[in-house]
């Protein structure tokens, strides 16, 4: 039954995502007083991630270090130059075009791992960038944030930089520890960690919509549009980049969806802590989007592997019937 839960949980959080916003909408109160422990959840959330890493994560970054390099420097390039693009285009106004921006400029998030999964793409490699990435987040996020938006906004570079070290790589440090020293104690605990995530997420969305709804309702499509844009945009950008390097179709697939699919939690958190409730807006809509766009393009990959796996087979038979 736990099992069933837990699977239940991460296969459908877009559902329950969606469930949240509404609820945050019609009960607007009811989470407010909540929002300032969304830094404690997220930190969780990393101390998490880091109980399911192990010493062959590590290995894999020095064993294909080139794809490894890529995956961060089209993470922290293609994303952030297309948050400026949306924003500027779009003319977005600066409360919102934070929240778009944040989401650029954050690092991938663990979902993209499940769905690299699902894809039948390289997960060690979605796995080694997901935490290369999130290892450089501390010092290249605020530093993007502020190339990006510091002469619209007012960015505190070198408290961001702290409070990121706080909620991401401190608890992802203490989560490694963890598995190092105690890893029998830690598997009995890592299994509940992909449920908790999507409850953290849900009670984020909760938050910012019941801090920010009117701004929902009269920014809510153009915000959407924005993460549409956003997400497809650094798949598909992500996916070319990735065949320009020559790499394996498993490859590919790992880096179109780490490109494009960000920690948007870590979003919305630094949204609530630095700026407003309405810059958590774009993140609390990319949680849902990127998990449903992400579903699609491993079902799109998983048909094609079948689609392949068909003509190999019939393929014996053809040479047969003209021998």
């Amino acid at each position: 039954m736990l099992d069933k839960l837990i699977h239940w949980s991460t296969r459908y959080m877009a559902v329950g995502v969606m469930i949240a916003g509404f609820l945050g909408i019609l009960f607007p109160a009811a989470m407010k007083p909540y929002a300032r422990f969304i830094p404690t959840l997220l930190g969780i959330i990393m101390f998490g991630m880091g109980m399911s890493l192990k010493a062959e994560d590590f290995r894999n970054v020095f064993r294909d270090p080139r794809s490894v390099a890529v995956g961060a420097i089209l993470q922290f390039t293609i994303m952030p130059l297309l948050a400026y693009v949306l924003v500027t285009v779009l003319a977005l106004p600066p409360e919102i075009a934070i929240g778009v921006v944040l989401v650029g400029c954050c690092p991938g998030g663990t979902a993209s791992n499940v769905i690299s999964f699902i894809a039948h793409a390289d997960v060690a490699l979605s796995v080694s960038m997901t935490m290369v990435n999130t290892i450089l987040a501390p010092f290249i996020t605020p530093l993007l944030i502020y190339l990006i938006a510091g002469t619209w906004i007012e960015i505190s570079l070198s408290s961001m930089m702290f409070s990121i070290v706080k909620m991401v790589l401190l608890p992802l440090i203490l989560g490694l520890a963890s598995n190092y020293f105690f890893p029998r104690t830690v598997s009995r605990f890592s299994r509940f960690m992909p449920m908790f995530s999507s409850f953290v997420i849900m009670v984020t969305v909760l938050c910012v919509v019941s801090l920010s709804g009117r701004t929902i309702l009269d920014h809510g499509l153009v915000i959407l549009v924005a993460v549409i844009l956003h997400n497809l945009g650094g798949m598909a950008l992500g996916h070319l980049a990735a065949r320009r390097f020559s790499m394996t179709p498993q490859k590919v697939r790992a880096m179109t969806i780490e490109v494009g699919m960000q920690n948007s939690g870590l979003a919305s958190a630094l949204a609530l802590m630095y700026f407003t409730a309405a810059g958590g807006i774009a993140g609390a809509i990319f949680s849902v989007w990127h998990n449903v766009s992400g579903s699609l393009y491993a079902s799109y990959c998983v048909g094609k592997d079948e689609e392949m796996g068909e003509r190999e087979e019939t393929a014996p038979l053809h040479v047969k019937s003209h021998s």
